[in-house]
């Protein structure tokens, strides 16, 4: 194993909690969360992730009826997970319905540290299914925040399908990409490969956090993981069952994007090897017409 971050501040403790998640229950999702924040896998992490929704549940039929287990940021769950993080110096990242002074709803995930909220990013992609049917597409775009010495870059679920997301945040100098996320069936090839690919494609770490159990017809199929760089997976959750994925990550792997495999022979540059001026169509707007039936 690596050397500790008490002796390397490059290297880094990491894990995500494969969860279940009780319908429109915040107060016992909440307990949840402090239960497994004290559980001994993840003693010593230096940033602990949970799944998209954890705080509220996902398969709300109507913005009416998620509206009361909707919360601001900060808010009480925020300043409950901050104690946690004042107390064993970490950093928690979790999602949760968050309602903003003008009453809109975002499916957000706010990052917290031992001084409070750090971050909150607000879900940009939103595919009909769920909650994200009736919630606010996120405005604050795509940002990379510093938790200590590590760079964390945060989306959420369906945001993973958008490779411009993680790009974005990897070019915003994230170390590692988050995705908290709810995948249901049909999603599993995103679980097997999509954290692979957005690893690989910006030599970063990349950690996707689903939940598990059945949720008003719903299944989630868990599968949460964690990749290097390289893409290749440090860790893996079953498909069914709760459970915690932990890993060491170097900092400095993350922000080496150049690759030297055969000195002056093979060399590849992530981000010197880019040619933005040829990528002009990505962000040309295109009206897409949804089927809702």
């Amino acid at each position: 194993m690596s050397e500790s971050p008490a002796n390397n501040p490059m290297i880094r403790n990491i894990c995500g909690v494969q969860s279940h998640v009780d319908f429109a229950d915040t107060s016992a999702n909440l307990q949840r969360m402090l239960r497994w924040l004290e559980h001994s896998d993840t003693a010593g992490m230096d940033l602990v992730v949970f799944p998209e929704c954890m705080l509220s549940g996902y398969c709300f039929s109507s913005l009416e009826e998620a509206m009361p287990h909707t919360e601001t940021v900060p808010g009480p769950a925020t300043q409950a997970i901050q104690k946690v993080c004042e107390d064993r110096s970490m950093y928690v990242a979790f999602g949760l319905l968050e309602r903003d002074a003008q009453g809109r709803v975002f499916n957000s995930c706010p990052l917290v540290g031992p001084s409070g909220v750090i971050a909150n990013y607000r879900k940009v992609h939103l595919p009909f299914l769920g909650i994200d049917r009736f919630v606010t597409p996120g405005d604050r775009g795509f940002q990379a925040f510093d938790a200590g010495e590590m760079r964390v870059g945060i989306h959420i679920c369906y945001d993973g399908s958008f490779p411009e997301s993680s790009r974005c945040l990897a070019l915003d100098g994230a170390d590692l990409l988050i995705l908290p996320t709810n995948w249901p069936p049909g999603a599993e090839t995103f679980a097997r490969y999509l954290p692979n690919a957005r690893a690989l494609e910006n030599n970063v770490y990349f950690m996707s956090v689903n939940r598990v159990g059945t949720e008003r017809g719903f299944r989630f199929i868990g599968n949460s993981r964690i990749c290097d760089p390289n893409g290749l997976p440090m860790a893996e959750a079953s498909h069914e069952e709760e459970g915690i994925i932990r890993a060491k990550i170097d900092l400095g792997r993350a922000r080496n994007k150049r690759l030297v495999r055969v000195p002056k022979e093979h060399i590849i540059d992530r981000w010197a090897d880019r040619r933005p001026e040829s990528y002009g169509r990505i962000v040309e707007p295109h009206q897409l017409q949804r089927d809702t039936q």
